[in-house]
């Protein structure tokens, strides 16, 4: 592990129910952005979903926190591709790697089981397959290849240009174009073989605290056979960089009372196998919570956070700004520097 940062799901009151607000969140994910820029934290990364209150439209929210931070890297994980217009999410991206400097890592996918029935439906998409996984690839290619600058539209006759400023016929790529935005862009896997299509893509890989592969072995040791068969992909692929690789984890250090009261029950000594629908079985992590050096010695022992380079916590932000950027502080100045973390300080 060289970088680690934090993934919210978001979640927040609806109909009358105890908790933050959708404008609240809005608030607790700003700040809680900008504390970590300054703890030296390497990524702020949201979730997203539809029909749910919780997060659904990612940009104006990145927006502000790459305008309102230095260093952190600000995306998703991820968005679900059956709702994007990718021509529109590749214009949008491009914009936002322009005014973070090159900060973003952007995750996109499939997409998760969700609440609505054919909910990409409503958006005015439609795809083959039930799940809708024809849908989520075409698009991405599609947003790939707009982002690459790739031919999206001809040019129209003279007398139909306004402004007028292209030849007739003449390939028109989507503006703005952001050179390198591809190197940060990342698929969110949950299987082998998806891990291994992200490879020939040609982007980076991000896997959850979850993956629908299931047999013996722990999910770190399903995550890691996951790594080595993108990597191994990759290298066959022959992309000529060297790409990123998140995974993600449920982790809460225990370091004063506060803490072992708010958080000594979460931890799970083994993960779980689940169902989960379209996908099946399931394998989801444990929760780590203990004090720093057992957690030390427990994430040291997972072989994913070996492979990856980048860890994600998943922070329970309903609890708020305060509370959440304690677990960052308590993970960056006792836990991460023993795992080999490279805060986004350092030169």
């Amino acid at each position: 592990m060289k970088y680690f940062g934090f993934l919210s799901f978001g979640h927040y009151s609806s109909g009358g129910q105890q908790g933050p607000s959708a404008s609240d969140m809005m608030r607790i994910h700003l700040d809680l952005a900008q504390a970590a820029d300054e703890i030296g934290v390497n990524v702020a990364s949201f979730r997203v979903h539809h029909f749910v209150p919780q997060a659904a439209a990612p940009m104006p929210l990145l927006g502000a926190i790459a305008g309102a931070t230095k260093r952190i890297e600000v995306g998703t994980g991820v968005i679900d591709m059956r709702y994007e217009n990718p021509l529109y999410l590749a214009e949008e991206a491009a914009a936002l790697d322009q005014l973070s400097g090159g900060r973003v890592a952007l995750g996109l996918s499939r997409g998760a089981p969700e609440v609505a029935t054919r909910g990409w439906e409503a958006f005015g998409y439609r795809s083959q397959k039930p799940d809708g996984s024809d849908l989520a690839r075409a698009h991405f290619e599609k947003f790939l290849a707009a982002i690459d600058g790739g031919p999206m539209a001809e040019a129209a006759p003279l007398e139909q240009q306004y402004p007028r400023m292209f030849q007739p016929g003449t390939p028109l790529p989507v503006f703005p174009h952001s050179q390198g935005l591809r190197r940060r862009i990342y698929w969110g896997s949950g299987t082998h073989r998806t891990a291994e299509q992200a490879a020939r893509d040609g982007v980076n890989l991000m896997s959850s605290t979850l993956v629908s592969e299931t047999n013996h072995d722990t999910l770190g040791a399903i995550q890691a056979e996951q790594i080595q068969r993108y990597r191994a992909t990759w290298q066959e692929a022959g992309h000529g960089w060297e790409p990123r690789v998140s995974i993600s984890r449920s982790i809460f250090p225990l370091v004063s009372p506060a803490d072992h009261e708010l958080f000594g029950r979460q931890a799970t000594s083994v993960d779980q196998v689940g169902y989960l629908p379209e996908a099946g079985k399931a394998t989801f992590g444990r929760s780590y919570a203990a004090e720093p050096d057992v957690l030390i010695e427990q994430l040291q022992q997972d072989p994913a956070i070996k492979e990856a380079d980048t860890l994600l916590l998943t922070l329970p932000t309903g609890m708020g700004a305060d509370v959440n950027i304690g677990i960052l502080q308590n993970f960056a100045e006792h836990v991460a520097p023993a795992l080999g973390w490279q805060p986004n300080t350092a030169s």
